[in-house]
């Protein structure tokens, strides 16, 4: 967690200093994912904002400061859905000016597009899955969790019953172990 569970309790009791902690501790994260989300560089800042008012008022309704995080990532994920959806419906009215064969090419190249992303992550999905079939079962699960899932050490802490410096080290063996998997499937071919 960026911040301390004191701040966000201070923040949910009106206190407006610890507020703007909050959004200044989380505003490069939360412009990064929005970023990602909407892929408009010129509306980041605006669905940001909307965001952080969305906090603003609903930070009362936060049962604990521990869940505070994944609180905030769905509220801008929320918004980034909503922005879509506006979006969408500007540009649905927006299509009417268009030619037919304009509409065509568009539809055509946004489902070239979607399709190459689709083929891409498949690609990417396969190679993964055929470096995991040459680690233990173990590894994988491990890396899975970590690397895919996002879990936390401390989360995985948790999961396995092991201190952080035991995880960091089974992670480290993990990797080194498909890195090897992949150099020598690499030089016999087999990916």
């Amino acid at each position: 967690m960026l911040v301390e569970q004191e701040l966000i309790e201070k923040a949910r009791a009106g206190d407006a200093p610890a507020f703007n902690q909050l959004v200044l501790a989380y505003r490069k994260r939360i412009l990064g994912t929005i970023s990602r989300l909407i892929g408009r560089p010129e509306d980041v800042e605006d669905v940001a904002q909307e965001v952080f008012v969305r906090l603003y008022y609903s930070l009362d309704q936060l049962r604990t400061p521990e869940v505070f995080e994944p609180w905030l990532y769905r509220l801008t994920v929320n918004a980034c859905y909503d922005y879509l959806r506006r979006a969408k419906r500007r540009g649905e009215s927006r299509m009417a000016d268009l030619s037919e064969q304009q509409v065509l090419l568009a539809d055509s190249l946004a489902g070239g597009r979607q399709q190459n992303e689709d083929q891409q992550k498949t690609r990417v999905r396969e190679f993964v899955d055929a470096l995991f079939r040459h680690v233990s079962e173990e590894d994988r699960l491990l890396l899975t969790l970590k690397e895919v899932e996002g879990l936390s050490l401390k989360e995985l802490e948790q999961i396995y019953g092991v201190n952080e410096n035991a995880l960091k080290v089974r992670l480290f063996r993990a990797r080194q172990r498909v890195l090897k998997a992949y150099n020598n499937a690499s030089a016999n071919g087999k990916l």
